[in-house]
């Protein structure tokens, strides 16, 4: 069932995305060349238990850490450790959530550590415009749940990347995962809801270099791209609104 938020709900949800779209910005200037993704994972402990608020992925359904933190060919669900080193040219994918008084923010960015190559750099890009295009699509009046996906896949596929699918985007807000669930592609055979005001929904195209398939490590947690080659990965919280649509995860 796909929960409407009340207005004061969606107050102290933005609330929370705020937060976390102040971590993302600092991530943004803190990853570097050298730290562990343990670090990265202790920084954002830090940050939000500073703020009062509760990492929403530590110990959800068994995950271990604070932030998923995926490097290259992971693309998601990485688990931070001591022993993976961040390294000139890598691409960081790191997507966390915060608990503020029980409500609930999710947002991903993909950084690009110093120098990458150029195809590396392009997938970002690519990918951030998906994001960007499926905002759009759903800021549509009368806009339906695989409009989102369409955005996203038309303009993937357009560049040649391959589109995950096998997991998506989905509601949230008074919990980690909510209906619906909000696929980077479209098919028949998927639910397709309109939107409708008090709708909060996490966005979050996850495209590769190369093929759309995946894999599950034996970790159980961390999913990789069956090729080998990078994915990017990027999130927003967004709320339909009486106003129309809103982005929450801003600054």
């Amino acid at each position: 069932m796909i929960r409407l938020k009340t207005e004061e709900q969606i107050k102290r949800i933005r609330e929370s995305c705020h937060l976390t779209a102040q971590l993302m910005d600092r991530l943004a200037t803190f990853i570097e060349p050298g730290m562990s993704t343990w670090n990265i994972d202790q920084y954002c402990y830090d940050f939000i238990t500073r703020h009062k608020g509760v990492p929403a992925f530590l110990n959800y359904q068994g995950f271990p850490a604070t932030a998923c933190i995926s490097v290259n060919e992971e693309v998601i669900h990485g688990i931070p450790s001591k022993s993976t080193i961040i390294r000139e040219g890598d691409l960081v994918d790191v997507d966390l959530g915060i608990n503020l008084d029980g409500h609930f923010s999710d947002m991903a960015r993909t950084f690009i550590i110093g120098n990458t190559k150029d195809e590396y750099r392009k997938l970002c890009e690519v990918t951030q415009q998906c994001l960007v295009l499926a905002i759009e699509a759903a800021s549509v009046k009368g806009a339906r749940i695989q409009d989102i996906g369409s955005a996203v896949y038309k303009h993937a596929t357009k560049h040649g990347y391959g589109v995950v699918r096998d997991y998506c985007g989905h509601g949230v807000g008074l919990d980690v995962h909510e209906e619906p669930e909000i696929p980077n592609y479209t098919s028949s055979y998927l639910p397709n809801p309109r939107l409708r005001e008090g709708m909060v929904l996490a966005i979050e195209p996850m495209i590769n270099l190369g093929t759309h398939k995946i894999k599950v490590l034996a970790n159980d947690w961390t999913v990789v791209t069956l090729d080998g080659l990078p994915s990017a990965h990027f999130e927003d919280t967004v709320a339909c609104t009486h106003n129309g649509l809103e982005i929450l995860t801003v600054v």
